[in-house]
C-alpha cells in the first residue's frame, strides 16, 4: 500500500474509532460523562493550538532554508508529522468532543456559544490553510516569504483569545 493510502486509511480508521467511542458514550450515558468529556476537549484544544502556533514558525524557519537542502527536506518531515500526528487528531477530537458538549449542555441556542462556533469554523478554516502551504512547502512550491508566516501566525492566537473569552465569560 501507498504511503499517501496508508495515511488516508489510517486517518479514516481514527475518525471512526473516535465517533464510535463518542456515539457509545453519548448513547451510555455514565455519571459524571459530561465533565470527563470536557477534560477531553481541553486537552484536545491545547493541543491543537500548540500545533497551530508552532507550525507558521516551522513555515518561517523554512523560508530561509534553500530548496532541495537537508535542512528543507528536514522541515517537510518535521511539519507533515506536526500536522498529521498532532493537528489533525486533536482538531477531530477538539470538533467531536466540543460538538457533544454543546448538544448536551443545550448551548447551541445561545448567542456566545454561537459566536463560538464561527470562530471556530474560522480556526478550522486556517487549519486547512495551514494543511494547503504543508503541500506546497512538501513539493517545493511556496512563494510567499517568512514576513508573511509570522503574520499569519497572529491568526491561530487572535482566535484562541477570543474563542477562550467566550467560552469562560459568556458575555452575551
Amino acid at each position: 500500500m501507498a504511503p499517501v493510502q496508508a495515511r488516508v486509511v489510517r486517518a479514516i480508521v481514527a475518525v471512526a474509532i473516535t465517533a464510535a467511542l463518542v456515539a457509545g458514550l453519548g448513547l451510555w450515558q455514565p455519571s459524571g460523562l459530561y465533565l470527563w468529556l470536557k477534560a477531553l476537549h481541553v486537552i484536545a484544544v491545547i493541543s491543537w493550538m500548540a500545533g497551530m502556533l508552532y507550525l507558521p514558525r516551522l513555515f518561517v524557519y523554512h523560508c530561509d532554508a534553500e530548496s532541495g537542502s537537508k535542512q528543507s527536506e528536514t522541515f517537510k518531515v518535521m511539519e507533515r508529522r506536526l500536522l498529521t500526528i498532532i493537528i489533525n487528531p486533536a482538531m477531530v477530537v477538539t470538533w467531536a468532543t466540543g460538538l457533544w458538549l454543546a448538544w448536551d449542555g443545550g448551548w447551541f441556542q445561545v448567542g456566545w456559544f454561537q459566536a463560538k462556533f464561527v470562530l471556530v469554523l474560522a480556526l478550522s478554516a486556517i487549519h486547512g490553510v495551514f494543511s494547503r502551504w504543508v503541500r506546497d512547502f512538501a513539493a517545493d512550491r511556496n512563494t510567499r516569504p517568512g514576513r508573511f508566516y509570522r503574520l499569519m501566525n497572529e491568526v491561530p492566537t487572535l482566535l484562541m483569545i477570543a474563542i477562550v473569552v467566550l467560552a469562560i465569560v459568556k458575555p452575551f
